[in-house]
């Protein structure tokens, strides 16, 4: 029977918040990225927020809680689906530039997580260079986003840490175990397999 050869991860929760000290009316685009043993079988595969300034408090967050929603089915767990985000805002001369690329694995396990994804921006290989591109308003970005996801070619471009972004994830797994995949909920994993998911931090709520 085909259905038995497939399961499904189905993802909803939230690109909540980013903190970009330095900047102000910040949107964010995101998409996501995956094998080729995956399919959308429904939901939105990118995306883009609305734009949002800077809180007035001592914490300085750009808040969206901008919802995603997606459902993939597989074979096999090779190419787990990845979130890329990429976040922009006006530069001095008003036009949108790129202020920071982060990514992170579609948690492993049931159950809710949220995540602190940091973030970083691509930078010009040569002070002539960076002086130009400050002038032209051209900064250095990627043609395709969803390159941070891959390790190809990375180790080439010269990048600089720039801010984080939270997002949070309900995620939900079908016919898992029937393939002989054992998945625990987030609520009963030891909290040191949860801070594996995603970039540096991540937190694990019941």
């Amino acid at each position: 029977m085909a259905s038995s050869s497939v399961f499904l991860v189905m993802v909803s929760g939230q690109i909540e918040s980013a903190e970009f000290p330095e900047f102000d009316d910040i949107y964010c685009r995101y998409c996501f990225t995956h094998g080729l043993d995956w399919l959308i079988t429904s939901g939105l595969e990118e995306g883009i927020t609305q734009v949002t300034k800077k809180s007035q408090d001592e914490k300085q967050r750009f808040v969206w809680n901008f919802p995603i929603d997606i459902t993939f089915k597989s074979t096999n767990p090779s190419g787990w689906p990845q979130l890329v985000v990429h976040a922009y805002g006006p530069d001095v001369f008003g036009t949108d530039v790129v202020r920071g690329y982060g990514n992170c694995h579609v948690p492993i396990t049931p159950g809710r997580h949220k995540l602190r994804i940091p973030m970083f921006v691509p930078e010009s290989s040569s002070a002539f260079q960076k002086l130009t591109s400050w002038f032209l308003g051209r900064r250095p970005e990627y043609v395709d986003p969803r390159v941070v996801a891959q390790g190809e070619g990375r180790e080439v471009t010269r990048v600089r840490s720039q801010g984080f972004l939270t997002v949070s994830f309900n995620v939900v797994m079908k016919d898992m175990k029937k393939l002989g995949y054992d998945v625990l909920p987030s609520d009963v994993v030891h909290a040191a397999l949860i801070e594996t998911v995603g970039q540096s931090q991540a937190a694990t709520e019941a």
